[in-house]
């Protein structure tokens, strides 16, 4: 069976790894159609992706059909298209058991912390595998980038009384601009890339742009006639952004980190008490969020076509990889077709 290994940063080789037929209760084997390109690939990459081995098979953000099943299908059937659900959770962990799979204490995400999609086939239990016969592959691919944001705007409680800042304008951050145009909330965008915010403008419907610089808070507050955002999402993984990001918030306000770096996050304590904020890390997403994405992209409450600017071939992946990491390439959501 083909597959396409990140041997170490910057090398990808194919392998052939075996193919087996051996289900266990409550599986299903399913070929791999299309695998987004996610920022935690391209740090992998790089070499800068926390919690990661090498050598790793990437892809979690995954469109598959599903090939054979044993057991237990939670209604899925043969031939079924499905969005993935890529983390793996124990079921039996003090979070597992509060129903917070997402951060699951033994949790191995697909490409990250075991072998993901970059592959002809992989077996999965049926209980992570979404199915939507109504959704293009194209769309199944993209329901994973949306469950990260989907998760972090249900974890900031946003409402449509509140103000709101995306602080990045790159897939995740896209992912969150998605569900707080749904919440009814004001929304303002920031990013330090011109083109990015132009997208947002054209593409998502982003009325209010603002381009990040030390004056940023200045601004926010001539913008919001004398106040500050209710809700700030940094999903920019930039230490000195997430950082700044404090100064943003409003009194009582909330402070969101959807993306991560390798390091450490330091704040002013006083500063911190003062607006008596509210910190929180969002991490992955839940079922429930996967399902409700594919029911609004069913019923057209979410547009998937902007998002997608790069398409890429599996058996010239090695060769066409290192260009998503150029600035200069524009690069939204990459798509690579396996089948």
């Amino acid at each position: 069976m083909k597959t396409l290994s990140l041997r170490e940063p910057g090398r990808f080789e194919f392998i052939d790894t075996p193919f087996a037929l051996d289900l266990t209760e409550g599986e299903a084997l399913v070929k791999i159609k299309k695998v987004g390109v996610c920022g935690t690939d391209l740090h992998a990459f790089r070499g800068r992706q926390p919690f990661f081995n090498y050598p790793r098979v990437l892809g979690h953000e995954l469109a598959v059909e599903v090939v054979e099943i044993k057991g237990d299908s939670y209604g899925l059937k043969v031939g079924d298209r499905c969005a993935v659900e890529p983390y793996l959770d124990c079921g039996q962990c003090q979070a597992c058991r509060r129903g917070l799979t997402n951060c699951c204490e033994k949790l191995q995400v697909l490409g990250v912390h075991t072998d993901g999609g970059l592959t002809e086939y992989l077996k999965l239990p049926t209980g992570k595998l979404h199915p939507s016969n109504r959704l293009k592959e194209e769309q199944l691919a993209l329901v994973e980038t949306l469950a990260i944001g989907g998760h972090a705007v249900e974890r900031a409680a946003v409402s449509y009384e509140d103000i709101v800042l995306v602080i990045g304008a790159g897939p995740i951050g896209l992912s969150v601009i998605e569900f707080v145009k749904i919440s009814g909330a004001r929304l303002l965008v920031t990013d330090q890339n011109a083109d990015r915010l132009r997208f947002c403008q054209e593409r998502m419907g982003v009325h209010e742009v603002l381009v990040a610089d030390e004056t940023l808070t200045t601004r926010l507050q001539d913008q919001l006639e004398g106040y500050l955002p209710t809700v700030v999402f940094d999903a920019t993984g930039n230490p000195a952004s997430m950082m700044k990001a404090f100064d943003y918030c409003a009194q009582g306000g909330k402070l969101v980190y959807v993306g991560l770096f390798q390091g450490e996050v330091s704040f002013h304590d006083p500063s911190f008490h003062r607006k008596e904020l509210t910190l929180l890390a969002s991490r992955n997403a839940t079922t429930h969020t996967f399902r409700t994405i594919i029911n609004y992209i069913e019923n057209g409450r979410m547009d998937t076509t902007p998002w997608i600017t790069h398409q890429l071939d599996f058996d010239t992946l090695p060769c066409t990889f290192p260009s998503l990491l150029d600035p200069a390439q524009g690069v939204i959501k990459a798509l690579v077709k396996v089948a």
